[in-house]
């Protein structure tokens, strides 16, 4: 269940201490606050560049917005489930390609949807009935006609807006775009799709900066086993404390203060009309397994959260229930959120109207000790799971670099997570 971040709660701190007058150069402490993928990595690094790290997580498990649940008797990832990027050139490929994790390819690049291709998809109407491809793609056509058009609003106005505004402004100008009847809410779903990818409403997303974010080549790839792997990987041999709550960091960091707390298809999106209503993943080629992902954005995830649930899982099969009359009850269900959640406030950081795009750059900047990592504070790659990766890895240099650069040594520590040949394997593909 997808659901905005309206503040970065997630971010990664790494708390470098090392006393002169006690010559503790050769073996200098780091307390990693966070035990996300981006705290991990930091702690994994340091750690392997012989410093003596402890890692505190607030939560009973690692992998903060990545969640692999072993309930159904195979992996489902609550969080994270992407790679967005199967290539050499991801952060994350040579970690992936020495564990043999298979992916599963839902799209090539530039595709119009960002993380599933065309082919993949079916929309029915609230009849039931399913809208023609053809028109699906045509009305594909018209939408990124759209965006352009919405780019050539962002060049002459100054000041800010969201894309809701932008597009109305586009509507306003060639009215022919808007279309008409079904392919209009065809039209309407594509929206969605956007909201979807940012996991916000088109009310909150930044014209200035929505289309910012760098996105690496070759497509993107559900991860078939979960990212666990990945998670458990970088955590072997590390002096991990889960169940510690960092409630303040203090001026004289060599004190910090904790609180441990007590206690048979193919890979097809069915899609409902209006977008409102969110979407259907089917998983079972992916995975093997019968498994259905629904998939809501912005206001209707927030809105879910609320519910119990069982209430959450009668609504969606509510849903499906009109596009598939047929459609068995769920044996099992699970239900994610993210938004409400006190150790994320939202699935991951999007560009807000308003908010300069270098914010994820401030967000980053070090102080003194402190260093900071998490998607939150990538620049070229927010609101991804190697984004995250490369933030805790470039935190740890820091941090290995201030060290050095205090005490001196160079030659004491090894640089951190050097670099390693690739091969991504894609053993599961539809391509």
């Amino acid at each position: 269940m997808e659901s905005g971040s309206r503040s970065n709660s997630q971010l990664r701190k790494a708390v470098c201490n090392s006393s002169p007058g006690k010559r503790q150069v050769r073996s200098p402490s780091v307390i990693v606050i966070g035990g996300g993928i981006a705290g991990v990595a930091a702690a994994r690094a340091l750690h392997d560049a012989s410093f003596q790290v402890i890692l505190l997580e607030a939560r009973d498990r690692l992998g903060g917005r990545i969640h692999t649940n072993y309930s159904f008797g195979f992996p489902v990832d609550l969080g994270a489930s992407w790679l967005h990027g199967v290539c050499k050139e991801n952060p994350l490929a040579p970690l992936i390609s020495k564990l043999g994790l298979p992916l599963y390819r839902t799209s090539e690049d530039n595709s119009v949807l960002y993380d599933h291709d065309l082919e993949s998809y079916a929309l029915f109407d609230m009849e039931g009935k399913q809208v023609p491809q053809e028109l699906v793609k045509k009305v594909g056509k018209v939408f990124e006609a759209i965006l352009e058009e919405a780019d050539k609003v962002r060049d002459e106005y100054t000041e800010d807006m969201t894309i809701t505004r932008a597009f109305s402004i586009v509507f306003e100008r060639r009215p022919e775009l808007k279309m008409d009847g079904l392919a209009h809410k065809v039209l309407q779903w594509y929206l969605c799709r956007m909201e979807g990818w940012f996991a916000a409403d088109a009310n909150t997303i930044s014209l200035k900066c929505w289309d910012q974010e760098e996105l690496l080549p070759g497509g993107h790839g559900l991860m078939v086993r979960g990212y666990l792997p990945v998670i458990n990987t970088l955590a072997k041999g590390l002096d991990i404390r889960l169940g510690h709550r960092v409630s303040k960091v203090v001026d004289d960091i060599t004190k910090l203060r904790s609180r441990s707390k007590t206690g048979q298809h193919s890979l097809l999106m069915l899609l409902l009309l209006p977008s409102l209503l969110g979407y259907f993943l089917n998983l079972h080629k992916a995975t093997g397994h019968s498994v259905l992902v629904y998939m809501p954005a912005g206001q209707l995830a927030e809105d879910i959260e609320k519910l119990s649930d069982e209430a959450a899982a009668n609504f969606a099969f509510t849903q499906l229930k009109k596009i598939l009359p047929d459609a068995s009850e769920p044996i099992n269900f699970l239900v994610s959120r993210w938004g409400s959640d006190v150790d994320t406030l939202g699935s991951y950081s999007y560009d807000i109207v308003g908010k300069p795009h270098d914010l994820y750059e401030k967000l980053r900047i070090p102080i003194d000790n402190i260093f900071f990592a998490g998607e939150a504070t990538s620049t070229s790659f927010p609101g991804s799971v190697h984004g995250a990766f490369a933030t805790g890895v470039m935190a740890a240099e820091d941090c290995r670099m201030r060290v050095l650069e205090r005490y001196g040594e160079l030659d004491i520590f090894q640089p951190v997570l050097a670099e390693q040949p690739v091969s991504v394997p894609l053993l599961i593909s539809r391509l």
